[in-house]
């Protein structure tokens, strides 16, 4: 096999690997279960809640350190949104905040995610204006990079309104995994429909604002007072606006793909689809055939991967990415929707035949491509570059 599969299986090597995450999690479980088939021995796990407590982890030379998601712990989620409940959708501003600190208080090691990409990488504004400035494809946006924040609901009207755009997705800034992220449309008399997977439930004190929760079904909204209601409370944590572009379909559902780049090349797709605007698996997306579609977008295939790895080069210190490719009706252009810097969760899913990781699951890609980089060894390693990615 071609590509990186041939260093998979070598010695560990002059280096150690360590995750920093969330134990108990399946991600690390995944990535920890990879390092072990590959020969390179068990990384060490520097627990996400250890990192917020104590103010900080210091790594050796020669360890190769790569950070995953802080998600699915109640503890960690309370530690860096500082809500009551891990359901709660608001809280996404002191998330992205506390986040960023305690990122930025990891010190030593060779890192895989630069910690200059990860505050672009987790505010959806600043990320989309960097596309936008290196030519990638996205969909347009009154919100991106320094524009006027979002105020409310009356706001997105206005931005609706004056951009000449029916259809939009409100999201977050700093939100993942479609936690409040609305699909707004507007018909013929004002009429406003919102698509989405949050919750309103009653505060239960006099005039407070209603809890947002995240829930596992979408529900869709009609009355523009509820909808006006959800806006407003998400406002505060920042809110970005972009075109709610019409996509291709599969299987009569609607369609898009994330795709993973690991090192600058494209290494994984899945198709998503689902009857909902958004196709995250938890909310009822499916995996679809990936086959028929490389066959539907036939030449443009390869403009799609090449789309996705000119995304990823606009955080070249990060290791891997996953994009979300937004394909048109026809599968004949495609846009990036989001960059995720945690978007390697694919369980079961070997690399694009043909490609460097053909075979390899996402994690054991990631181990390979850092093998075959060939780093050298930690006496010989510029010091500059131990708080940045090798690549």
């Amino acid at each position: 096999m071609s590509g990186w599969g041939g260093a998979a299986g070598a010695g560990p090597g002059p280096y150690r690997w360590v995750v920093v995450g969330n134990g108990e999690n399946r991600r690390v479980g995944l990535f920890v279960a990879a390092a072990e088939a590959a020969g390179v021995g068990t990384p060490r796990v520097v627990e996400w809640r250890d990192v917020l407590r104590d103010g900080g982890h210091e790594f050796a030379a020669d360890e190769v350190v790569r950070l995953d998601s802080p998600g699915e712990n109640a503890e960690v989620d309370q530690l860096l949104r500082g809500v009551d409940d891990p359901t709660r959708v608001e809280g996404s501003a002191t998330w992205y905040t506390r986040f960023l600190t305690a990122v930025g208080s990891l010190r030593g090691g060779v890192r895989l995610d630069d910690p200059a990409d990860l505050p672009v990488l987790f505010d959806k504004r600043r990320c989309h204006a960097r596309l936008d400035a290196a030519g990638v494809p996205v969909p347009p946006s009154p919100t991106s990079g320094d524009a006027p924040p979002v105020r409310g609901w009356d706001d997105v009207r206005a931005a609706m309104r004056e951009h000449g755009m029916p259809r939009v997705f409100v999201k977050p800034a700093h939100g993942s995994s479609a936690s409040g992220v609305l699909a707004v449309e507007s018909a013929a008399g004002g009429r406003i429909r919102a698509t989405t997977s949050v919750e309103v439930a009653p505060d239960g004190r006099l005039h407070a604002p209603p809890r947002l929760h995240n829930s596992l079904r979408v529900r869709r909204y009609t009355d523009e007072r509820e909808i006006a209601g959800i806006v407003d409370a998400l406002a505060a944590d920042g809110l970005h606006i972009e075109r709610w572009l019409p996509k291709a379909s599969a299987h009569g559902r609607s369609a898009d793909l994330r795709v993973l780049v690991v090192a600058g090349r494209a290494t994984h797709a899945v198709v998503r689809t689902s009857r909902f605007p958004m196709t995250n698996l938890h909310l009822g997306g499916a995996r679809g055939d990936l086959t028929s579609v490389v066959d539907a977008a036939g030449d443009r295939w390869r403009q799609a991967l090449d789309i996705c790895e000119r995304a990823a080069a606009c955080f070249p210190g990060t290791l891997c990415v996953g994009v979300d490719l937004l394909p048109a009706i026809g599968w004949r252009r495609f846009a990036v929707g989001e960059v995720n810097a945690f978007g390697d969760l694919l369980p079961r899913l070997t690399g694009l035949p043909g490609g460097p990781a053909e075979g390899l699951d996402t994690y054991a890609a990631q181990l390979a491509a850092v093998r075959s980089a060939m780093l050298p060894a930690p006496s010989h390693h510029p010091q500059a570059r131990k708080d940045h990615a090798p690549f």
